[in-house]
């Protein structure tokens, strides 16, 4: 949710390496350390790739576990599966060049967030901390000077309608 209100318009992808872990769970509680498991999850994972999530989800329904542990395993991938249905289109994040994984924004995230935000003794109030992370990204993908100029614009421009409004 916190992703869907900052990113509205966003593409949101379901990292494709934490979902095969997901399954690989399954696969071995299910079938054990076995050639059966390997395939099950390669099948599925080309299932999601192609985002049918739906039949996924009903497949393992119709699973019949052999024990309690992967009857539960099974139960938390269904719910986890039908909490991010929408975030499978695999096929198509790589046709438009998008990454299929989190590695890269993690990396990002650590680079930019982490090393100004978490420096010993530092303490950010919230409104302060986005403003401070917004400079450090404009800064790091190029658009600091279009991004200070747009905020001038608007500084002016809020001074301007408090004038002409007193």
């Amino acid at each position: 949710n916190v992703v869907q209100a900052a990113f509205p318009t966003g593409t949101q992808i379901l990292d494709y390496y934490h979902c095969a872990q997901h399954l690989y769970t399954v696969a071995h509680a299910h079938y054990g350390e076995t050639l059966q498991a390997k395939e099950w999850v390669e099948i599925t994972l080309i299932r999601l790739a192609l985002n049918h999530p739906e039949r996924v989800i009903g497949e393992l329904r119709e699973m019949e576990p052999e024990n309690d542990s992967a009857a539960e395993e099974i139960r938390k991938l269904i719910n986890y599966l039908s909490e991010n249905r929408d975030r499978f289109a695999y096929h198509r994040a790589k046709n438009a060049g998008m990454p299929i994984g989190s590695g890269g924004i993690e990396s990002a995230n650590k680079f930019l967030c982490h090393s100004r935000m978490k420096v010993t003794g530092a303490w950010w109030l919230e409104p302060n901390s986005n403003g401070m992370l917004r400079i450090r990204c404009a800064i790091h993908n190029g658009t600091f000077d279009r991004v200070f100029r747009h905020h001038v614009k608007q500084s002016q421009d809020a001074r301007e309608k408090r004038s002409t409004s007193a």
